[in-house]
């Protein structure tokens, strides 16, 4: 089983929103978010039935149900960082995210609804 991510300190995770909200934000600061986001992701959710992946920077699997081990999983989210992090924070609504075409949502339980946002 992968490591847990972990959540990052208050701190770094206001610098790191800071940074998105005034435009100057680069790939650490989204990394520290979208890794953060998807701990907490992580604990609210836990399971390992949907996988949510936020390339390049990081995958968890997640929401309770059947354990998914090899291959690719029946149960897929996939996003850019941006985007997940606007979920995450409830700058974005799910539904809005899914009819955009800027999430992918594929399997049973990969609506997210109920988990967002994370903050």
């Amino acid at each position: 089983m992968p490591a847990r991510l972990r959540r990052a300190s208050l701190a770094e995770v206001r610098a790191a929103r800071a940074a998105v909200a005034d435009g100057s934000a680069g790939r650490p600061e989204l990394k520290l978010l979208v890794k953060h986001y998807l701990a907490v992701l992580e604990e609210k959710a836990p399971g390992a039935s949907v996988e949510v992946r936020v390339p390049p920077y990081a995958a968890v699997q997640c929401i309770p149900g059947v354990r998914h081990t090899r291959g690719t999983p029946p149960a897929v989210v996939e996003t850019d960082a941006a985007t997940f992090i606007a979920v995450a924070t409830g700058e974005t609504p799910w539904s809005d995210a899914i009819a955009s075409g800027k999430v992918f949502a594929s399997g049973e339980r990969t609506d997210l609804t109920r988990y967002l946002p994370l903050t």
